[in-house]
């Protein structure tokens, strides 16, 4: 059976290579790197409370976690429509809910729209760790800054800001 893709084994070396290096990867690999630092920076950060960091400095919290940091309003959220803002479905954000609920950076309240839905809010532990978050946010942002030069993370952002906007669509 004959590769229709690459008649030598050079030529499939070489077809193959933008596997490794496609502008989705990269920015996944990014993301990646950018969370675990986030998450090293809070396991290290005196005010995040001590389970919340101990749980951070054990991986126990993931970029997954991260999710409801990133989109969980200030106000609140029904479940449904955190998960919608994640991008995940609706059972897997009631996991990553649960846990964090379990931790006590959530709590489920009644909503004061419709007695039959709950919202997800912040607690005081999870106001404490946003804070921690935001801090840890800039700190890896201007690590990553310094890593790569200001003209460079300029130019990215922007990029990013756009493609992310859908305004060149």
């Amino acid at each position: 059976m004959t590769d229709t893709l690459a008649a030598t084994p050079m030529d499939a070396a070489h077809h193959d290579a933008w596997r490794q290096t496609h502008l989705g990867r990269l920015m996944g690999h990014a993301l990646r790197r950018f969370d675990a630092r986030v998450l090293q920076l809070m396991a290290r950060n005196v005010e995040v409370p001590l389970a919340l960091s101990n749980l951070a400095a054990r991986q126990q919290v993931s970029a997954a976690h991260v999710h409801i940091t990133r989109h969980l309003s200030l106000r609140g959220d029904r479940l449904s429509d955190l998960a919608a803002k994640a991008g995940m479905t609706k059972q897997a954000m009631g996991t990553l809910v649960d846990q964090c609920e379990a931790w006590g950076l959530v709590q489920r309240l009644p909503d004061p729209h419709d007695a039959r839905a709950r919202r997800v809010c912040f607690t005081p532990t999870g106001l404490d760790w946003l804070r921690a978050f935001e801090a840890a946010v800039a700190q890896a942002e201007a690590e990553w800054r310094a890593e790569v030069g200001d003209a460079v993370a300029t130019v990215v952002s922007i990029g990013l800001e756009t493609y992310a906007s859908g305004a060149s669509s």
